[in-house]
């Protein structure tokens, strides 16, 4: 479960050795690290994660999923038989990871840390309702393509799984400027 509460923050560096301006303009010699506001809000709205867990034999296995920030960890679901909760089940760390696919904007995030079965009833009432703010329809309507998994989770037919971050970090691009930002927690 999460060891880490909403408030607590985790320590922010910037690594220098991959953090440079190119092309340097007026003020991008001033390369700073990305707060953890902003990639909160990244973890937030983001749609889509991808999950990367080992096999037993030491294979990788990446697969993607959808994912819900709350009270200090993220939040994903799996079927019991699925690769990644086998997977997860002899080895418990995993990395989640999300942002865009652009060369000059945007941020990347990837989320390191341990996965937790969650079991407690309650929060998983919490953890469905931060899937339904988040995804709304795509959980709450009929037609949605996860409707149901609310019911999936509570039955136990779904595994919820915690990842309270240990590690996190940031790969900022802001036309020509480049952050590597690491977070501890």
């Amino acid at each position: 479960m999460p060891t880490q509460g909403p408030a607590e923050q985790p320590t922010t560096e910037l690594d220098a050795r991959y953090s440079s301006a190119l092309n340097p303009r007026p003020g991008a010699s001033d390369v700073t690290a990305t707060e953890w506001s902003e990639a909160r809000g990244l973890l937030d709205t983001a749609e889509i994660f991808w999950v990367s867990t080992v096999r037993p034999e030491g294979r990788l296995h990446v697969t993607p999923v959808i994912a819900a920030w709350h009270d200090g960890a993220l939040y994903f679901s799996t079927g019991k038989d699925e690769q990644k909760a086998r997977n997860l089940a002899h080895d418990g760390h995993c990395a989640l990871t999300t942002g865009g696919n652009s060369l000059t904007a945007g941020l990347d995030l990837v989320v390191e840390g341990k996965a937790e079965p969650v079991t407690d009833p309650a929060v998983l009432e919490e953890v469905i309702a931060a899937y339904e703010a988040k995804y709304g329809a795509h959980i709450t309507s009929p037609d949605g393509t996860f409707h149901g998994l609310g019911d999936e989770l509570r039955t136990g037919a779904a595994l919820v799984l915690a990842v309270a971050p240990t590690t996190a970090y940031g790969f900022g691009r802001d036309n020509g400027v480049y952050t590597h930002t690491r977070w501890t927690f």
